[in-house]
């Protein structure tokens, strides 16, 4: 249902911005551990759909560096407007922002992208999704789904998130957007994160290119093979734990890329729980687990990133464990308790 939904708001938005200059969005991709297979907890699932942005007619994105943090950086994507004096005299569909006098722009086109959704000259998060989150709300009315099922929107400045229920039936979908890295499976999303971080800033995310990831692995690995069954049952077992189930997922994503998948079958559960399990105290036993998809040379080609992704330097998800004592020493504490469990 979620997939489809998604196409048909994708289908819908493409009809009615065809003559406006909003950002264009483009086929909506599952990410995260519902779409992956491994997601912990059936009755409170949230699917995350990332939803990419192409520039509109006369504009061009541009990404900038913002800042380069140690596990996610950070960029602004600036607005570019572009001559169309060429396209205007073929196709005769628009006029050229550059080109013609702001007052017949006034009178005869709707603004420009500069002029809606962007602060200065970049693209604005909460702006985009304040926006998107009308066009839902609109969209949503057009589709047949809308007499059988109910939506609510969830207050978030940085997603577009809601609640669709027929009688005891319901789920929650989080839109996320973002514009691509040039022809790469790694974008700029809207993410939500912590308090205070500008509007205009989008954060790398590297969802599309984990999910691909499991996808590949599906492929290749057993019918019967046990991977998303162990991160499931461990990711549960977090609960209350300090441990991220994104990190839990880097240790599998690393095992699965050394542990033949000839020995991931159901019968081998056991054995490959133990495997996490150590990998994991390994890790925070030397204070480093490398990132899975920056400064991964054995990452599948088949998976597009951008140049040099494959040989930089890998980040350190447990950076904070090797410049904090006192953050090491809970971490050995609850994965004890992770063990007791």
């Amino acid at each position: 249902l979620i997939t489809d939904l998604m196409d048909k708001l994708t289908h819908i938005f493409g009809q009615g911005l065809s003559n406006s200059f909003y950002p264009v969005p483009q086929q909506a991709v599952g990410v995260g551990s519902a779409f992956e297979g491994w997601s912990p907890h059936a009755q409170d699932v949230v699917y995350h759909v990332l939803v990419p942005l192409s520039p509109p007619p006369g504009h061009a994105f541009h990404l900038e560096l913002d800042t380069a943090g140690m596990l996610q950086r950070n960029f602004c994507v600036r607005v570019e407007l572009l001559c169309t004096c060429t396209r205007e005299r073929l196709e005769e569909d628009m006029l050229c922002f550059l080109h013609h006098p702001e007052e017949e722009l006034r009178r005869k086109q709707d603004p420009s992208l500069l002029h809606t959704l962007c602060t200065g000259s970049y693209l604005d998060v909460e702006k985009t999704v304040h926006w998107f989150c009308r066009c839902v709300r609109v969209a949503w009315l057009l589709l047949p789904q809308s007499r059988h099922w109910r939506l609510v929107l969830q207050p978030c400045s940085r997603s577009c998130k809601f609640q669709l229920s027929k009688d005891k039936e319901s789920f929650t979908a989080e839109m996320i957007f973002a514009v691509q890295q040039g022809d790469s499976d790694i974008f700029v999303g809207s993410q939500p994160t912590e308090v205070g971080i500008p509007s205009t800033t989008w954060l790398e995310t590297y969802a599309v290119a984990e999910a691909k990831f499991f996808r590949h692995i599906s492929r290749q690995a057993p019918q019967d093979s046990c991977h998303c069954k162990c991160l499931q049952l461990l990711t549960g077992f977090l609960m209350g734990v300090g441990f991220s189930s994104y990190a839990l997922k880097t240790v599998v994503m690393h095992l699965l890329s050394t542990v033949p998948l000839t020995r991931w079958h159901r019968r081998d559960f056991g054995q490959r729980l133990m495997d996490i399990l150590k990998y994991l105290r390994c890790s925070v036993d030397t204070k480093q687990l490398h990132h899975f998809v920056v400064g991964n040379a054995s990452f599948p080609t088949e998976i597009s990133l951008p140049s040099g992704f494959r040989v930089a330097e890998a980040p350190n998800l447990f950076e904070h464990l090797a410049s904090s004592p006192d953050a090491h020493r809970k971490a050995v504490q609850e994965y004890n308790c992770l063990l007791h469990r």
